[in-house]
């Protein structure tokens, strides 16, 4: 069995999406993986701050491409959702074209179009959302997220702009903000709305607790990484999203 290398392009402040994506897909059942990063530089969650890291875009998917990965995730949903409606398919395309033109065949996913797929196969049309972002930026992601097609019924923005803070939000708080919110006739709850707001290890109790599915930027990211290569949903403790394929994996 062969390693599946991924490339995952993070924001210079993150680290959740470098734990939280080994966790989920070492799990797997058949298929093993090794990751590796790149880093664009980036301290506060702002338009003017993310429209900076985006422009080194280019000179971070040359890097990664020289790792000779499978897939590549561009792992900041914020990023693209900020740029408005339909930004990861013109990204996810732009960077295609330039890995082509380096010569590589990776495959190329983001965070934000990861998790409009992931939605669509949960077949969640109607959704709430936990983020951390300043209001301002969670408005544009529910703007994207409806331009989506999708229905968002509730939202909490936590209001965190230090992307080094984000990544110490506490998991009560998270819950305590989801609880919050109106679930009533919601098909999905999208527990953390931003790669870097850690929630990998609420996700389970979460869907217990109610009741509807639950998924992540990061449970998506997984999801969308593993349909990309041709591999199953079958990743145990993460969400009814990622328990896809599960029951047709041999014991």
């Amino acid at each position: 069995m062969g390693v599946h290398r991924i490339g995952l392009v993070v924001p210079s402040s993150n680290v959740t999406v470098e734990t939280e994506m080994p966790a989920l897909l070492n799990r797997h059942p058949v298929s093993a993986f090794s990751f590796h990063s790149t880093r664009m530089r980036m301290h506060q969650v702002s338009a003017e701050e993310l429209a900076a890291m985006n422009a080194q875009r280019e000179r971070c998917v040359m890097e990664i491409a020289d790792a000779s990965p499978d897939a590549i995730l561009y792992a900041c949903l914020v990023a693209l959702m900020v740029g408005g409606p339909g930004e990861h398919q013109r990204v996810e395309s732009a960077v295609a074209e330039q890995l082509a033109a380096g010569g590589s065949d990776a495959i190329i996913r983001s965070s934000a179009g990861a998790l409009v797929e992931a939605l669509r196969a949960m077949d969640g049309q109607r959704i709430a959302l936990v983020t951390p972002y300043l209001r301002p930026l969670a408005e544009k992601v529910v703007a994207y997220l409806e331009a989506e097609g999708f229905t968002v019924v509730d939202w909490r923005a936590l209001e965190v702009a230090d992307n080094a803070e984000v990544g110490c939000i506490a998991g009560d708080r998270v819950m305590d903000a989801a609880r919050s919110l109106d679930l009533t006739d919601v098909d999905a709850l999208v527990l953390s709305c931003c790669v870097q707001m850690p929630s990998l290890p609420l996700i389970d109790d979460a869907e217990r607790e109610f009741g509807i599915p639950v998924l992540s930027a990061a449970t998506a990211g997984a999801y969308s990484i593993l349909r990309g290569l041709g591999l199953s949903a079958s990743i145990d403790g993460a969400g009814s999203l990622l328990r896809a394929d599960l029951a047709s994996v041999p014991a």
